[in-house]
């Protein structure tokens, strides 16, 4: 079970929670890349490769026997913070197209690189499967 966390009085938060509690058994995703089961890279579009790592983050998810609503985290790494604003429309289809309408716990930042060269995009999740 989730239970999102809202302070009375502040402002509800759009795309994220700004905290959340959970009870049950914790799937843990290393940080994934846009790139496929082969570790290959098939773009250099940020929107692709962010959709290919929430692809990936799900199937993770699904080896452990979670599904995209059991996210209680999620930690965004980027290269670039202006491609990420720039391209927000497109992420946020892209998330909803895979993730759904469930929106955890989030931070997002910029770094200065990824492991790999070709990356723009790492994500991190926990998960919480009720019991």
């Amino acid at each position: 079970m989730h239970t999102i966390l809202q302070p009375e009085g502040w402002a509800k938060p759009i795309g994220y929670a700004n905290g959340m509690s959970a009870t049950g058994r914790m799937v843990f995703v290393g940080g994934q890349v846009g790139w496929n089961e082969s570790c290959e890279f098939e773009s250099d579009d940020f929107v692709a490769q962010v959709r290919q790592t929430l692809k990936n983050v799900v199937a993770i998810l699904a080896a452990g026997g979670a599904e995209p609503q059991h996210i209680t985290t999620m930690t965004w790494y980027f290269t670039d913070k202006a491609e990420y604003r720039d391209n927000l429309k497109g992420i946020g289809q892209a998330y909803r197209d895979i993730i759904g309408r469930h929106f955890p716990a989030m931070a997002a930042m910029q770094v200065v690189a990824l492991v790999e060269d070709r990356a723009k995009i790492e994500i991190q999740a926990t998960a919480v499967v009720p019991e």
